[in-house]
């Protein structure tokens, strides 16, 4: 049976925008979001599998990464939107990248906030499973409680803690939601590790993108700085006094970058594919 991902709508606004969680999130990490950008979007927030109400897909490793991806285009046919846009957050952004690279059809504008194309070498993508089998083990040894306390301790979460108490509590009941099941399994078919490598893919990645990144978080900043480098059509945004999460961070901010970028005027014109954009011209602060 064909993996099915639980979703819901909200919005009122004439852009499509197809919104994808981080690890240990669902499809209700935008919602404070909601305020914001319902007057400008039609959103589409999905639970990736593991989370929320989605199952795990049949396969496990690249083939689940890649039956998740197809199964983001099923939610666009059941919602009625032959094309959207996309806004992908950490686990979330890797997915946007991978379905603008697989069904590019499908997608006007790409918005990835602190994620990555994958790892390059072989013996990277090896470790990284390696690492996060032994964090699978841990899950199931320690239970989804235990996990959490660990997981917010990492620094690129620093600027969570920083929340108000009442949202910092919000974001600990969101994860502390989630299943063991769920979470060693998102771990085997969503890792980095199983991702395929689309640092190669960047340059005939011809959707206008945009990179968030906060300044705190110095390894996805420079990430973000290396796919400036690749990509076509490029704008990037660097959140100053942010770490990892700036959606959570500086919601209000965020908000309006994401609306003004999916406002922006483009134009694809025939030269198009071998025109390269002036990153300067193009980039916030980048």
């Amino acid at each position: 049976m064909a993996l099915k991902l639980a979703y819901e709508t909200w919005g009122e606004g004439p852009y499509p925008l197809l919104l994808l969680h981080g690890f240990t999130g669902n499809r209700s990490a935008f919602d404070h979001l909601r305020p914001l950008m319902s007057e400008k979007v039609r959103a589409i927030a999905v639970d990736l599998p593991g989370h929320g109400e989605t199952p795990l897909p049949s396969k496990t490793g690249r083939d689940g990464f890649l039956e998740t991806v197809d199964a983001l285009m099923k939610v666009l046919d059941e919602v009625g939107e032959p094309k959207a846009n996309l806004l992908g957050y950490s686990q979330g952004a890797r997915f946007a990248l991978a379905a603008a690279l697989t069904r590019p059809e499908r997608f006007g504008r790409l918005i990835m906030e602190s994620g990555s194309p994958g790892l390059h070498r072989r013996q990277e993508r090896s470790e990284r499973r390696a690492k996060d089998a032994q964090l699978a083990l841990s899950i199931r040894q320690k239970g989804v409680e235990s996990f959490v306390a660990q997981w917010e301790t990492q620094p690129i979460f620093a600027g969570l803690r920083k929340l108000p108490a009442e949202q910092q509590e919000q974001l600990r009941a969101r994860r502390k939601g989630c299943t063991v099941d769920g979470l060693v399994g998102a771990l085997e078919c969503l890792g980095l590790g199983v991702q395929p490598d689309y640092w190669p893919e960047l340059q005939r990645q011809r959707l206008p993108t945009l990179l968030l990144t906060g300044a705190l978080d110095e390894k996805f900043t420079q990430i973000a700085r290396r796919m400036a480098a690749e990509l076509p059509v490029v704008w990037r945004r660097t959140f100053e006094e942010c770490s990892h999460a700036p959606h959570l961070e500086v919601p209000e901010e965020y908000a309006r970058e994401v609306i003004s970028f999916l406002q922006t005027p483009w134009y694809e014109s025939p030269e198009f594919e071998t025109a390269v954009p002036d990153k300067n011209a193009a980039g916030g602060n980048g």
